[in-house]
């Protein structure tokens, strides 16, 4: 089920409010608790229901680990041995199911061998998931976990917003919440919140990202050689693309949580406004950027060692950053664009020169410009190709409406490029949601344009298209 379907926002997302809040109301708050897993569960299996046992199976193995790493500190265990068993556990799983045929392809490829894949479908909302629980494993090996239930454990969990593509929650800031009373009754400034940035969320999805969808799709999976103006479409469509979809995914994600009376941890917070790639890592998917300072880039030594060392963990954090995205040498690649980029950065603060700001936000977003070509591509050498392109080596015609004639036939030419200077626009000179959220007040303004957006973006459905990060 996805946050831009009819079904989510007219039967289950009110029926799951209301039956949650009268249980609460009755009192029963255990009830209610195991109301919202079951929801919780219920959306995740709307996708696909034979998964179902596995997030399940996930949930009790990591829940046991913790317990046990959490209480049972009497027992002849050494319990960085159970830490070392609960994540082998967590990353063989992950690995299986996201990685598994990308290796047997890549030994097909170097050793020249025959091995048929096992053609393994990725299940909706593992990385995250997963991640998670990791988190949850070795925070409770350092006993910073306080003693929760399997009930509660599990609605950390599965709490269907965060549950498909983020944001990544750490227990300490989710357990407390839910065990609040307080957020167990209607609170009506936060249904406002909610409903706002449910309708600004839906609003970027619908009408601003899948609209770019067509152009992205023809440009980097269709037409097979572009030319410089077509390349340069291809990549700024793609960047702003993926920027309102996850931005719309976001700012449902939290919306949806605001209903609850659930803050989930801010995940983006305009990235492309960076004027460096340290500021953008901080900018965006900020769940996944702590999760692997927290239990990647520190446990390697951070910058707590040599210099060289250094630069090591902080390569080796953005490799894995870029592989979990997914199984493609693309995004190795990208991984390691970053990787290369946040070392130089890092060299490069050392001989403290100043840039001009507007200068280095235009460098930076042009960085990330060009990464995302890879980060889209099927493959490196596509990527590369649409690079060349992008340097002109392909071509320049002057004439651009011409040489987009593909999408000025169709009568979607005029729209994209008012999308796109539509999205410069809102991404370096406008507010973000969450700086509306701080100073939010119910009122007619904020009705009517949460409103207009609803109506809007509902009355555009013609169909359901999944957002880009359900596929990592």
């Amino acid at each position: 089920m996805l946050f831009n379907s009819l079904e989510f926002l007219f039967i289950f997302l009110p029926v799951t409010f209301f039956v949650y809040f009268f249980l609460n109301k009755k009192r029963l708050i255990t009830v209610a608790t195991g109301w919202l897993v079951l929801a919780s569960l219920a959306f995740y299996s709307y996708w696909n229901i034979k998964y179902l046992p596995l997030i399940l199976a996930s949930m009790v193995f990591n829940y046991c680990v913790g317990y046990t790493l959490s209480h049972r500190t009497n027992l002849r265990l050494n319990r960085k041995a159970v830490l070392i068993f609960g994540i082998i556990g967590n990353v063989s799983l992950l690995c299986y199911y996201k990685y598994f045929d990308f290796l047997i392809n890549n030994i097909n490829t170097v050793l020249h061998t025959g091995f048929d894949t096992l053609k393994i479908a990725l299940p909706l909302g593992i990385s995250f998931f997963t991640f998670t629980q990791i988190a949850y494993l070795v925070d409770a090996y350092k006993k910073e976990v306080k003693e929760y239930d399997f009930l509660n454990y599990s609605l950390f969990v599965t709490f269907f917003p965060h549950l498909i593509a983020g944001p990544i929650l750490h227990h300490s800031e989710m357990m407390p919440q839910f065990a609040n009373l307080r957020k167990k009754i209607i609170n009506h400034k936060n249904i406002s919140i909610g409903l706002f940035l449910l309708a600004v969320g839906l609003f970027k999805k619908v009408i601003i990202a899948d609209n770019l969808s067509p152009v992205v799709q023809d440009l980097f999976d269709v037409i097979p050689v572009l030319d410089f103006w077509e390349a340069w479409s291809a990549s700024l469509s793609y960047t702003f693309q993926l920027y309102f979809d996850f931005s719309g995914y976001c700012d449902m994600a939290l919306g949806i949580g605001y209903l609850f009376n659930i803050v989930l941890p801010i995940n983006f917070n305009s990235p492309y406004k960076s004027d460096s790639i340290q500021d953008f890592w901080r900018r965006w998917h900020i769940t996944l950027s702590r999760f692997l300072k927290n239990y990647i880039y520190i446990p390697l030594g951070g910058n707590r060692t040599e210099e060289w060392k250094t630069y090591r963990n902080l390569f080796l954090t953005f490799l894995i950053g870029g592989i979990w995205h997914g199984a493609n040498w693309t995004f190795i690649m990208w991984g390691i664009l970053h990787g290369c980029c946040i070392c130089l950065h890092r060299f490069w603060k050392k001989f403290n020169i100043k840039i001009n700001q507007y200068i280095a936000i235009v460098l930076t977003f042009m960085f990330i410009n060009i990464a995302w070509v890879f980060f889209r591509s099927s493959s490196i050498h596509r990527a590369f190709d649409i690079l060349k392109s992008m340097l002109g080596l392909n071509g320049i015609n002057p004439l651009i409406i011409n040489k987009l004639r593909f999408s000025f036939e169709s009568g979607s030419i005029k729209l994209s490029m008012i999308l796109l200077i539509s999205c410069f626009i809102l991404a370096f000179f406008c507010k973000n949601s969450m700086e509306f959220v701080k100073t939010f007040k119910p009122n007619k303004i904020y009705f009517i344009v949460t409103l207009i957006f609803m109506l809007i973006s509902v009355l555009s459905i013609n169909k359901v298209s999944e957002f880009l990060y359900f596929q990592f």
